[in-house]
Formats: structure tokens, C-alpha cells, sequence
């Protein structure tokens, strides 16, 4: 676990010091942000109560839906490299896309828990209140929801990094969803691992060491 990026960067802090790219591919949309201090398991800190999905709905569908916004995430692991995809959509319907690409080894389920507190992190830091997240992982949104027992000791870590995150929302919801309802989010996870990633030019991209 010595090289694992969450064991690193949850002993040591760090500042945030690529707010300045954000700011360029968000600025049409006159999106305002801060740095602030955070650790780079956060993943993109480094450039920009409990609640269930039962919990935080609220009885009348409509009106809970009002200012959501949405995030769809998936991470990618193999033999040639580890990454992660996000699709951030605010209540207006403009879209982030994002492309990471992983400088160390994960499984799927690591890659997939990057995913998640990497989209997490860009919302926080577009001070958004209401967000919903969908992942095609069974595990990641099982625990996320309380539903499954973290029994290893990075799925504990993992999980313990995300329960300090979703303080910052007033609504957070996680939902399991189909793969073929979150293929953008896969496009862009298969995009991070492949060496056609620095030429791309329709999504952000970056590379966490």
C-alpha cells in the first residue's frame, strides 16, 4: 500500500496549484472558484449528515430536483495504464468533461473510488450544494450508501475520505447505475489510459503522479 496515492496524501497536505486551468475552460461559463488547501487523494484539488438516496430525496420529486446537479464517473484499470472519466452537468445544462490519467497501479475498484471523490472534489470546489452521482460500480455505491461493510483497509480508507467530502454538499446522492447508461464517463475512463490522451482537445485532461 506504500504507493498508493490516498496513504500518501492522507498523512501529508497539499495546495491546490492548477485553479488557473480551470479557470480558462470554465470562464465562458462565468464559473467562480477559490484554491483552498486539500490533499491530492482528492485528485482534483491539484487544479481546481449521512445522506443515502433515500434520505435525501425529498416528497415531492420536482421540487427536489431543482439546482441538482449531475455527475457520472467511472474509473478504468489494465495492462497499459489506470484512469478516470467524469461527466459534471450543471442544472442549466452546460457539461465538464474530464479525462485522468493514473501514474501508479489500482485495481478497478480503487480506480473507481478516484473517479468518485475526483468529481466530488471539482463540484466542492464549484461550491455546488446539490449534486447526484452515478457510477456503474455495485461496491463503490454500496459502500458510499451504507449498504456494504468496507472490509479491507484502502476500501476503509477510501470510504472514510468520502464521508469527509460529502459534508460540504446540502444533498448528495449516489446511485448505481447500468454501464449503458453511463458511457460517456467510460469513453473518457478508456481515453485516460491511452496514449492518444495528450492530443486530445475536446476534454480536460490531466496526469496524477
Amino acid at each position: 500500500l506504500i504507493d498508493k496515492p490516498l496513504k500518501q496524501v492522507l498523512a501529508k497536505p497539499d495546495t491546490s496549484g492548477r485553479l488557473i486551468k480551470w479557470s480558462v475552460e470554465l470562464g465562458e461559463y462565468d464559473v467562480k472558484f477559490e484554491s483552498r488547501p486539500a490533499i491530492k487523494s482528492q485528485v482534483l484539488a491539484d487544479f481546481v449528515g449521512d445522506n443515502t438516496p433515500t434520505e435525501c430525496m425529498e416528497e415531492n420529486p420536482s421540487e427536489s430536483e431543482k439546482g441538482v446537479w449531475k455527475l457520472s464517473v467511472d474509473g478504468s484499470s489494465c495492462l497499459i495504464g489506470s484512469g478516470a472519466g467524469l461527466v459534471l452537468t450543471s442544472p442549466d445544462g452546460w457539461t465538464l468533461e474530464y479525462a485522468l490519467r493514473f501514474k501508479f497501479k489500482v485495481t478497478n475498484n480503487e480506480a473507481e473510488w478516484e473517479a468518485l471523490i475526483a468529481g466530488l472534489t471539482i463540484a466542492k470546489h464549484l461550491e455546488v450544494q446539490r449534486i447526484e452521482a452515478s457510477s456503474d460500480s455495485q461496491l463503490v455505491v454500496g459502500l458510499a450508501n451504507g449498504e456494504y461493510e468496507a472490509r479491507e483497509e484502502l476500501m476503509t480508507k477510501y470510504l472514510a475520505h468520502f464521508q469527509g467530502i460529502k459534508s460540504a454538499f446540502e444533498v448528495l446522492r449516489i446511485v448505481k447505475v447500468q454501464r449503458t447508461e453511463n458511457i460517456r464517463a467510460d469513453q473518457l475512463s478508456k481515453l485516460a489510459t491511452t496514449e492518444e490522451l495528450g492530443k486530445n482537445q475536446t476534454v480536460l485532461v490531466d496526469y496524477l503522479e
